[in-house]
């Protein structure tokens, strides 16, 4: 992707945080208990939603699903910048640069098609209970999974390939704590125009297209509880759409905010600390509200915990 005949820039600096000094290692206590939180709960749920027979049906399958795409989300951002805040080391590959880009939003998009999937996976239960087992038998759920995954690297592979073309002469400073668009695109010598518009274009699709698909489903989910006679079939009906709701509205309302903002409103000092919230804060509250909104979960967790507690006392 890199062009040998215009670009002079071998690697770049992440300067995202650079400007805090000594608060750095503050940050970076804070960074690694935040981290450590996010690893401790997606790993607990996923080694409950894996171990738990009960639990295997195609709603928890892509919960599970979820949690693996977002563990491994954190695993391209989270670890660099916790070196760079404890070692102060910001040099980062040009090839590294790019990879890390790739990943993020393969990941990233990724995630929006697994909650379009799971909102799917609600209208089902929802609207067609006797049909739901075969709408959502296995092999649709992997299937659905896969596609959500290939589409997501189709669409990243796109983006890297539109950016790392391009001829970078320098400076080679990144206003960010990693590989983002905006602050990558901000270092090229050329006219970027045409590039940031595909790439917004191809953001836009993404997002705008998701939160379509799930607006539907979930309109036709509310049309069909709405027609519920029972108050409580009711509650029970949005109780289940709830976790997930929340979960939707926090991960699509960051990623809107960065990704397709018009560049007059943007800033890149800005962005870096609602990358921040979205790159901690969203796989933080996967697992959070799905094990405090869903009595099953946390009676799993509580079986696996109380098993391995009297295994140690044996």
């Amino acid at each position: 992707m890199k062009n040998s005949n215009d670009s002079s820039v071998n690697d770049f600096l992440l300067l995202g945080f650079s400007i805090l000094g000594k608060k750095s290692t503050l940050l970076f206590g804070i960074f690694s208990l935040t981290y450590g939180t996010i690893l401790a709960f997606n790993i607990t749920i996923m080694s409950v939603l894996w171990l738990d027979r009960t639990l295997h049906c195609p709603m928890y399958f892509l919960l599970f699903a979820l949690s693996v795409s977002e563990t491994c989300a954190t695993f391209v951002t989270v670890p660099k910048l916790l070196f760079l805040l404890l070692t102060g080391r910001q040099s980062i590959s040009f090839v590294g640069c790019a990879m890390q880009m790739f990943c993020f939003f393969s990941l990233g998009a990724n995630n929006c098609f697994l909650l379009v999937v799971m909102s799917y996976d609600r209208y089902a239960a929802i609207c067609y209970p006797l049909q739901y087992q075969v709408l959502m038998e296995k092999r649709v759920c992997i299937k659905l999974v896969a596609a959500s995954c290939l589409t997501g690297c189709y669409i990243s592979l796109v983006i890297c390939i539109l950016i790392f073309r391009l001829p970078f002469c320098g400076p080679k400073e990144i206003q960010h704590f990693f590989c983002d668009i905006s602050p990558v695109l901000s270092l090229t010598c050329t006219d970027t125009s045409l590039t940031r518009l595909v790439v917004v274009l191809l953001c836009a699709v993404v997002l705008l297209g998701t939160v379509l698909l799930i607006s539907v489903s979930y309109a036709y989910i509310i049309s069909a509880i709405l027609r519920i006679c029972s108050s409580l079939g009711r509650k029970k009906m949005f109780s289940t759409c709830a976790s997930h709701l929340i979960v939707v509205i926090t991960h699509f309302s960051c990623a809107c905010f960065v990704y397709l903002r018009p560049k007059a409103a943007s800033s890149l000092g800005q962005d870096t600390w609602i990358s921040t919230v979205f790159v901690f804060i969203t796989p933080l509250l996967n697992p959070l509200v799905y094990t405090l909104r869903n009595k099953e979960v946390k009676l799993a967790i509580q079986k696996l915990l109380r098993n391995l507690f009297c295994s140690q006392n044996l």
